[in-house]
């Protein structure tokens, strides 16, 4: 089968079946625990040129910001306090020293300090970055309860927008919220594949049904309702008893699955597929 028709979920599936892979639930995987007491993470994300991104609409010092970015997102989601990167940078021989200098640049506007990593040499750029951090609590996808309110920490659907006006709109870091909300939140991740389809990850793995209020989504200036769906806005989605401000956009029940309604009805929102959908870059 191939990877187009198995999908990402799928694959992983498929891969924890065979027993090759273990526990892989969540944002970040939980490594050990500190002498402090607290959880030691780590998480890991590849950016690779024409695929996630393109150097005729970003310039290095971009790229560098946005490759952390979406590792801390991932961190954030944990409730966690990053600690360090990994950084392994692939690169055609050709590429100037001053443009990875200053994709370094852009890595530590993150500020989060590089401790080591590799260069290599390439036929195109790819990017994987591998953060560490520590968190009080990791609430993972897990915990959602019939009840809960489903919040996010800021609007959505930038990067559709962006994408659409062929430029990439910069992540935001959102790890002091992913901390306030990790001390309580039954469940929490971050959004990188729309709405919906990470909503759908929080049911599947809580066994409970995602209701999202599509009327009541924030969305970011210039997007459109299915821009949210485009996914790489990397706010947080958290299953909460209080909303501490956040903007509710709706709410958990008993049963399966999600529902997407705006106006009242069933809407199809579409999200981002690994493997099935056209490329970002």
């Amino acid at each position: 089968m191939r990877l187009s028709e198995l999908g990402e979920l799928g694959l992983l599936a498929e891969l924890e079946r065979r027993g090759l892979i273990a526990g892989v639930e969540d944002d970040a995987a939980p490594i050990c625990e500190t002498l402090l007491g607290e959880t030691l993470v780590a998480t890991q994300d590849a950016l690779v040129e024409n695929v996630h991104f393109r150097l005729d609409w970003l310039d290095w010092r971009a790229l560098g910001f946005r490759a952390a970015a979406v590792n801390l997102s991932d961190l954030a989601a944990s409730g966690a306090t990053p600690q360090a990167l990994l950084v392994t940078l692939a690169v055609p021989g050709s590429t100037l020293a001053t443009d990875v200098i200053a994709f370094y640049e852009g890595i530590a506007e993150a500020g989060v300090p590089v401790v080591g990593g590799d260069t290599t040499a390439a036929g195109s750029v790819v990017v994987s970055i591998t953060a560490f951090g520590h968190s009080a609590r990791v609430p993972g996808r897990s915990g959602a309860r019939p009840g809960d309110l489903l919040v996010v920490t800021g609007p959505l659907g930038a990067a559709g927008a962006a994408f659409r006006a062929q430029r990439y709109a910069p992540p935001p870091l959102r790890l002091d919220e992913g901390r306030l909300l990790g001390a309580t939140a039954h469940a929490l991740m971050d959004i990188s594949d729309g709405i919906a389809v990470d909503a759908g990850h929080i049911a599947r793995r809580s066994g409970v049904r995602c209701v999202i209020d599509l009327d009541a989504v924030p969305l970011a200036g210039g997007a459109t309702l299915e821009d949210t769906g485009f996914g790489e806005d990397f706010e947080l989605l958290a299953a909460v008893n209080e909303p501490h401000g956040f903007a509710v956009v709706g709410r958990v029940e008993a049963g399966e699955g999600v529902v997407t309604l705006r106006d009242g009805a069933p809407y199809a929102l579409d999200g981002w597929e690994h493997f099935y959908n056209v490329l970002r870059g």
